[in-house]
């Protein structure tokens, strides 16, 4: 059965044994013999030549190879449609859950700058000579100026990113 399913399969693919022995690394000869059942091939040979034929080895060794059904291919198009549209809506919840964050960035933004402004640096007019009081006011003075300094950059990113996740169509 082998020795007629390597000639068969050799022919259906016009190849000569020479050309297949080239392609196995082997002699012609060696071809021939299985082809004659003389000899068989090894594991790796039969693998080589599974692949040369462009065949599975089960296919060469006499087995029939069931070909899927109809409905199996509907159900397994079924499944993937299924696991596609999980799939889209965990990004697109993301893609919601990213979106939400940069607007609540752009508005937390807003807010702060807008309670630093209406506040005027209060901690100006306190009482410096009680040391926690300066530490205080540094403390709350550095924030001031860092948010100061960074907030157009936090509130363009945020703006960017917000619009680049926006819900499209």
């Amino acid at each position: 059965m082998l020795s007629e399913n390597i000639r068969a399969m050799r022919r259906a693919k016009g190849l000569s044994q020479q050309e297949l022995a080239v392609r196995l690394n082997v002699v012609r000869q060696t071809v021939s013999k299985w082809e004659q059942n003389l000899s068989v091939p090894d594991s790796d040979m039969l693998l080589a030549l599974s692949e040369a034929l462009e065949t599975p080895v089960s296919r060469l060794l006499g087995e029939s190879v069931a070909e899927p059904e109809a409905d199996e291919l509907k159900a397994i198009a079924a499944k993937l449609e299924v696991i596609n549209l999980q799939l889209a809506r965990r990004r697109d919840a993301g893609r919601r859950a990213l979106h939400g964050l940069f607007l609540a960035l752009c508005a937390g933004t807003a807010a702060v700058f807008t309670a630093l402004r209406a506040l005027g640096s209060p901690y100006l007019d306190w009482d410096l000579a009680d040391p926690e009081t300066a530490v205080l006011a540094t403390a709350v003075h550095g924030f001031e100026w860092l948010f100061v300094r960074a907030a157009p950059v936090i509130l363009i990113a945020a703006g960017v990113g917000a619009f680049l996740t926006r819900k499209k169509g």
